[in-house]
Parts: C-alpha cells; sequence; structure tokens
C-alpha cells in the first residue's frame, strides 16, 4: 500500500475544500440533509474526488462514506475505506477552522491507516496501526492525566460545579480525538449515536499516540459495518480511562443514548 499517495489525496482533497471555504459561507451551497445535519456543495465534490483516487489506489476495496453511504457500496470488504470529506460542515460553512478531511483505511473490523488534513489549521495528522502517529512529522504522545478533576475537555463552555477546564473545541469530532493524541486534551466523550466514519481515521491516531479509545461505554469499536453506526466515542488519557467509562456509563443508565 502506497500511504505516501493516500496522505497526498487527502492533501489535494484539501485544498479542493479550501476553494470554498475562502469564498465563505453561500446559503445555496448549504442545506439541511436531516435535523442537525446540514451538508454543503464542498462536502459532495470532495466526496467525488476521495472516491475517484482511493479506488485507483485499491480497486478492490469497499467504500463507506458520509455522503454516498446509502448505496454501501461494498461496506464489510476485508478493505473498506471510510471516509468523511468534511468532517465539522458547521465550522467549515461557518468560516472557522475546526474541519476536516477525514480518511481510514480499515481491514476487518479494525482501522490500520488514518489521515486527517485541517487545511485552515495547516495541520495533516496520520496515524499507522503499530508504527507511529504524528502531526506534521511530528510524534505525537498522548495525554497521560491521572486526575479526572480539573482535566481538559474541548467545549464551549461547562458548568462550573463539574470542575473540568475548558478548551477550543473545533466542531469536527476527529479534531477533539486528535487533541488527547497530541497532549492537548484529555477527555474527548460523545454519548450520542454516531458514525465510524466520523471517528475510523482519528481511532488509529489516537490510538497509537497511547490514547484509550472505545465507544462511549467502554466497549471495543467495530469497524467496517454495512450501517456505519457507532455509539458515541471515548477518547482519552489511559490514565482516565476507568473514571470516565464509570462516569459516562452512569450518564447514558440515566439519560440515555442521543441520537
Amino acid at each position: 500500500m502506497d500511504f505516501e499517495r493516500v496522505i497526498a489525496i487527502a492533501q489535494e482533497a484539501g485544498e479542493l475544500a479550501m476553494r470554498d471555504w475562502k469564498l465563505g459561507r453561500k446559503a445555496d451551497k448549504t442545506w439541511i440533509k436531516s435535523p442537525g445535519q446540514i451538508v454543503s456543495d464542498a462536502d459532495l465534490a470532495v466526496d467525488r474526488f476521495l472516491r475517484s483516487e482511493l479506488e485507483k489506489l485499491v480497486p478492490t476495496a469497499g467504500w463507506l462514506s458520509e455522503e454516498t453511504h446509502i448505496d454501501h457500496s461494498g461496506a464489510g470488504d476485508e478493505l473498506t475505506w471510510v471516509v468523511d470529506p468534511i468532517d465539522g460542515t458547521k465550522d467549515f460553512v461557518a468560516g472557522k477552522t475546526g474541519w476536516c478531511i477525514s480518511v481510514a483505511l480499515v481491514h476487518g473490523d479494525d482501522p490500520v491507516f488514518g489521515v486527517l488534513v485541517a487545511p485552515a489549521m495547516e495541520e495533516t495528522w496520520v496515524g499507522k496501526a503499530g508504527s507511529h502517529s504524528e502531526v506534521n512529522g511530528r510524534a505525537l504522545t498522548a495525554s497521560r492525566r491521572q486526575q479526572y478533576e480539573g482535566c481538559r475537555i474541548p467545549a464551549e463552555i461547562l458548568p462550573p460545579d463539574i470542575h473540568l477546564t475548558a478548551v477550543p473545541k473545533p466542531n469536527s469530532i476527529a479534531l477533539r480525538m486528535a487533541m488527547v493524541a497530541d497532549d492537548r486534551a484529555d477527555v474527548v466523550a460523545s454519548t450520542r449515536w454516531g458514525h465510524e466514519w466520523d471517528i475510523a481515521a482519528a481511532h488509529v491516531i489516537a490510538a497509537e499516540a497511547g490514547a484509550s479509545v472505545t465507544n462511549a461505554l467502554g466497549e471495543t469499536l467495530v469497524y467496517n459495518g454495512t450501517h456505519g453506526k457507532a455509539l458515541g466515542v471515548l477518547c482519552c488519557s489511559q490514565n482516565l480511562y476507568q473514571e470516565a467509562v464509570q462516569r459516562i456509563g452512569k450518564y447514558v443508565t440515566e439519560n440515555g443514548a442521543s441520537h
């Protein structure tokens, strides 16, 4: 596998997206695809580009993407591309920087390679299972924080009574997980029913950096399903994992998982 070519393709996709991002939001180029979910022309253009180039690279691989997942296109094959053409579309269309191109290669049930290209932040994140993870060529070491109280959580605002520390929150869940991988945050958690294309690439990057990555309940994430669904995500310092699972499990028990 030519992983350098995968990175180059993702970076080319980032350049394509940046052309629209620099133009700013245009109402006629974005629309609501489901409650709380928006899509833009750029999402679709990047998706088409990635699919064309990645299928040339590995013609036998399946395809599972946020924008073209309805046909499944071989999802469940031994090798499958799991892609979010623009993760963090809300930031993208608002002219904010917290979005990225997310590309993962899944072998069996597990992501084995991931790349996040965040061109507005001038960052490229890469992770290869069993090998390394990096941002802009610099090796990553995930958060090793041991005390949950006061830990850093990407958030716009936090209630003062929960005794956590808010750090900048990109709309992209993948970039929030990458923050844990680079010791910019200690815990990222979501109890919403999400999709594997949101987290597959970031999972490799964070796990290879030494973070714990599971679903919201601490269970193993299984990728390359034909439905693309995942019960949230937990990405955190290994030292905080048990306490985080207990806290999130209690929350889900009391409030249920969000949709």
